[in-house]
Parts: C-alpha cells; structure tokens; sequence
C-alpha cells in the first residue's frame, strides 16, 4: 500500500503514521517523486482499509500495490537506486565493474590480480573463499583463509571486495569483512540465510537463480530488503535451458524486465553465464548496450591451471581491452 501524501506536508505530520503503522508491524519506506511525496507500507497490508490510512489528514489518496513483492518494487521508489558502496556508485546511470579470480588460491594470485584489474579500470574485486560444486570432490574454497587473502589485496589495492556466503554460520565475519555479500544462484530461495543476509544490513548481490523466473528473484530481493538492508543489486548469470552450446543461457531480456519493474540496479555474470572465455567479451558488450548497471567477470592470470571455471576465465590483457571498449559502447548509447 502507497499513502500519497498532500502537498506541503510537514515532518511533523508524517511521524504519527510511522509510528502508527510501525506499531503494525509493516515496513515503512517514504517515497519521494518529482511534485509527489509518499509513503509505502511493506508486510501484511491485507487487513488494512482505506480508512485506516485516511484518518491522518495529511493523506491525500491511497494505492494498492499489486506486485507480490513491494520494496524491490519500482512503485515503492520510483526512481533508480544509485548506491554508493565503499566510494563507488552504482545504478542509475553509474556503471560498476567487478572482477576477480572465481576461486582464491594464494596470497600472490589473488593480490597480482587485484592489482592488474585495478589498474584496468575495475570498481570491485570478486573472489570466492566459500565455492558451492555441484561434485563433492571440486575444490571448495580456502574458506576463512581465503577470506583473510581477500582483505589482504583489498588493503593492498584499495578495491572493495565482493564473495559469496554458503552457510549463516559466518555471519558475523562477512558483516565485518565483506563489502558486499554474494548471495549465488543455489541459495536464491534459502529464504532463512537471504533475511539474516538483510538483517546485517549490508550491500547485497543477489544472484537469479538457474531455473528461477524474474519474479521469483524479485521476491528473494524482498526478502533481503524484508530483513533491513537497502542496497540490494540484481544480478542475472544465466538460466538453465534446452540449449547445451553454452553453460547457461544468458537472459539479456532480463535487463530491461527488471528496471521496468524495479528500482534496483541490474547486473550481468557473463562468465557463468555462458561458460567460455571468449564469450564473455560480446556478452559483457551486449550487457551494457542493453542497459546493465555493471558487470561481474571473472579474471584469472593463469586460467589453464586454475583451481575453479578456468574455462570460463578471461585473462587480465583481455579485461584491460574490454574495459575500454566498454567505454565505447556505453559512451554511444548515451
């Protein structure tokens, strides 16, 4: 539900319905449009009437939200989201780069290609300290030890880092040394680590699932957002089809779907997405032709020996050569 508010209203007159609704138990966003100032109620608003709402005089009219999910809506806010993470935006025109190997192997691996991707123009480095594999015999991450690697080349470069989260167990640590926590494809619908992912209130990528429909992603965001944290980044990496030329099939569609209904900023993985290196470039082109806030692409010095989806893993001369056409492609959509 939206309470469109009258025009001039004062602060004063907004703090009795926060409290009133909040006592509810309903999430309470205010909205803020061009001429227009609103509030948005979140949670259970099925027992809620018109006059419940319209005993507060400021309350000009209000509005049903039909979408099952309501603060990842762009109804709720209907601007784009631009989030500023660690000195960098992203969203609403800020385009976002994030880049690093797919699994953390060594102190050296991880910190030369922090540094390389760095200087080719990346925002964020991505590494994996925790890796979900679909065998029980892959290589599984250094866990807490590649985590400490992963502060270690942030200290050293400057880079905010981005990995995954597996278990609920860990929580605390993610909450003091992640920037921004990886929530990945398998654990889309693990509805009980997405809201105490949100209760950290920390950036949050949110990966679509391989078989998950756009509104089913929608709804893991809003349980994200459900459990307090705001910054929430979509991310499509692929889905799973008939198709077996590439590792997934990648949803570029899913781009524009999702501005159209969120306000949240959209993001591609043409690394998983596709599951072969010299996909990634066209891919990552077409991603930000189409709209994409930004990008996460994996990037490997060595990619023949790495420990993780070498296959799919574009060396750094490649990234500093995509970076720039990048700039190209995003300078003439403008």
């Amino acid at each position: 539900m939206i309470l469109i508010l009258k025009p001039g209203t004062e602060e004063s007159e907004i703090e009795p319905i926060r409290k009133a609704f909040e006592a509810r138990g309903l999430i309470i966003q205010e909205i803020k449009g061009e001429a227009t100032r609103m509030i948005g109620l979140a949670g259970d608003t099925s027992k809620l009437t018109e006059d419940d709402a319209m005993i507060f005089p400021c309350v000009d009219r209000i509005m049903r939200v039909s979408e099952p999910y309501k603060l990842a809506s762009r109804k709720f806010h209907p601007t784009d989201s631009v989030f500023e993470i660690a000195g960098r935006k992203i969203g609403g025109g800020e385009f976002a780069v994030i880049a690093g190997p797919c699994s953390v192997e060594s102190e050296e691996q991880v910190v030369s290609i922090a540094e390389l991707v760095k200087e080719s123009g990346a925002d964020f480095l991505r590494g994996g300290a925790f890796k979900p594999r679909t065998s029980p015999y892959a290589f599984k991450g250094l866990g807490l030890d590649g985590l400490e690697l992963l502060d270690l080349a942030r200290k050293k470069t400057g880079l905010p880092i981005v990995t995954e989260i597996m278990s609920p167990e860990y929580l605390d640590i993610f909450a003091e040394k992640v920037d921004i926590i990886q929530i990945g494809a398998r654990n889309m619908q693990n509805f009980t680590l997405l809201r105490q992912v949100g209760e950290l209130k920390k950036p949050v990528l949110l990966k679509r699932g391989m078989s998950s429909t756009i509104e089913e992603l929608l709804m893991s965001a809003e349980y994200v957002m459900s459990g307090g944290a705001t910054q929430v980044i979509l991310c499509e990496r692929g889905i799973r089809t008939f198709e077996t030329s590439t590792r997934n099939t990648l949803d570029l569609s899913a781009i524009p779907v999702l501005h159209t209904k969120s306000h949240l900023p959209v993001v591609i993985d043409p690394s998983h997405s596709t599951g072969y290196a010299h996909l990634v470039v066209p891919m990552s082109l077409a991603a930000a032709a189409c709209g994409a806030d930004g990008l996460e692409i994996e990037v490997h010095n060595n990619p023949e020996k790495a420990l993780c989806d070498g296959a799919q893993s574009i060396r750094p001369a490649v990234f500093d050569d995509l970076m720039k056409k990048l700039t190209k492609v995003r300078e003439a959509i403008k």
